[in-house]
């Protein structure tokens, strides 16, 4: 253990005796004599747990307890009791601490306790810290989701493209995620307080295409499925974004614009202005090592919307999910963890498709170890004993297919 421990006792042979104990153990004690003496070092950013004594002159432990509650109830606060004061400690437990022990405590029995509530205050500090790092983060962060290279890729050209201000394409296969990818451009923006505002390009007209540049103000102006504007819209387009319109055009396409252009289908001028900052988002298929991190997204949200508990997500679902092509992309994705979550997928649907992409049984099976290696190093944080634990692995065997796979650990680290 590397903790800290605020031991609280009116005995000074007592806190110094439990002090030593812990010192040998690595863990760094902190010695009060009173509860005025330990509130100054209680609070939500208290890294380490409470070993209060119950009865003390003035404020005894329950005092400390309840203070400690109003604080921060996820700091475990752990009761000496003295022999007949049991009933107490029962009472304590009632009241919301972590656990008691009987003074004098034997060594073993207490660094027991202390590891339990320390493996806890730590998953509890873990969880808020990984919470504040996704909330001050910025759009990209909080949205777009991934662990792989294509994923911090799109992130990065994401906040790239907010800070061009300039005309956009967003484009991608199919249920890829084009008006989730505008929005975020549009939230990573100087233009973030003012107006996002989104339109269909099927079955636009003038006044309509006017209505919304004027709605948008000098926000964002989403217009998906570009592609599907008549022509005479598409030079009423053009012609606007010459004059003096305020708001910034964001287009999303799933379709191959400049074949349009070469077509005639598609008016060049307007591509070009959109062409100068174009932001593709890959398919599935091109990222599967993210399937997991989205899979377990989607979960999570699905269960929260139909108020049911998040069930259980096996490795082998997961391998057969990305071995899957994913036509539909995030969308189809999405419909899959809702079927999950109601129980409605027995796993048939988890089933990979009839088109391999091209690819053999030998590259379709390396490219989901890869994938799995890889979901395990991201959720153990780049821990690699902690992710090959998980994926029942001897460590040797472990780091052979990092190896051979390219992955590396500190990669997979905060701020590797």
């Amino acid at each position: 253990m590397s903790a800290r421990v605020l031991i609280v006792d009116d005995d000074r042979a007592v806190r110094d005796a439990l002090g030593q104990t812990l010192e040998l153990e690595g863990v760094v004690p902190i010695r009060a004599g009173s509860f005025i003496e330990a509130k100054d070092h209680i609070g939500t950013a208290f890294d380490g747990v409470v070993l209060s004594d119950i009865r003390m002159p003035g404020r005894d432990g329950f005092h400390l307890l309840d203070h400690v509650r109003g604080i921060d109830p996820e700091l475990p606060v752990i009761l000496l009791t003295g022999e007949g004061d049991i009933p107490m400690a029962v009472k304590a437990m009632e009241r919301g601490a972590f656990d008691f022990l009987e003074k004098p405590c034997a060594p073993d029995a207490l660094l027991a306790v202390l590891r339990r509530a320390l493996t806890t205050r730590g998953l509890v500090m873990e969880n808020r810290a990984l919470k504040a790092e996704v909330e001050s983060g910025d759009a990209a962060a909080r949205m777009l989701f991934g662990t792989s290279e294509k994923a911090e890729a799109l992130r990065r050209r994401a906040r790239a493209a907010a800070k061009a201000d300039v005309e956009l394409l967003v484009s991608g296969p199919h249920g890829a995620g084009i008006s989730k990818v505008a929005e975020v451009v549009h939230l990573l923006s100087p233009r973030r307080t003012r107006p996002f505002v989104k339109r269909q390009g099927a079955g636009l007209d003038r006044e309509s295409l006017r209505r919304a540049l004027d709605d948008a103000g000098q926000g964002s102006f989403f217009l998906d499925k570009i592609e599907a504007l008549d022509e005479a819209l598409q030079y009423e387009l053009a012609d606007r974004l010459e004059g003096a319109v305020s708001a910034r055009l964001i287009a999303g396409s799933c379709e191959d614009l400049a074949a349009r252009v070469d077509e005639g289908r598609f008016l060049a001028d307007l591509y070009y202005r959109l062409d100068v900052m174009p932001l593709r988002i890959p398919a599935l298929a091109e990222r599967p090592e993210d399937i997991p991190v989205l899979f377990r997204h989607y979960v999570a949200q699905a269960a929260e919307q139909a108020g049911l508990e998040v069930p259980h997500i096996s490795q082998e679902l997961l391998a057969r999910l990305m071995a899957r092509d994913w036509p539909g992309n995030a969308r189809a994705l999405m419909s899959e963890a809702m079927r999950f979550v109601l129980g409605m997928d027995e796993g048939g649907a988890a089933e990979p498709s009839g088109d391999d992409g091209g690819l053999g049984l030998s590259e379709r099976m390396a490219q989901v170890e890869r994938s799995l290696l890889a979901d395990a190093l991201s959720r153990s944080g780049g821990q690699a004993s902690r992710a090959a634990k998980a994926l029942k692995l001897p460590r040797k065997t472990f780091y052979d297919k990092l190896a051979r796979h390219g992955l590396k650990p500190e990669g997979f680290r905060k701020g590797g």
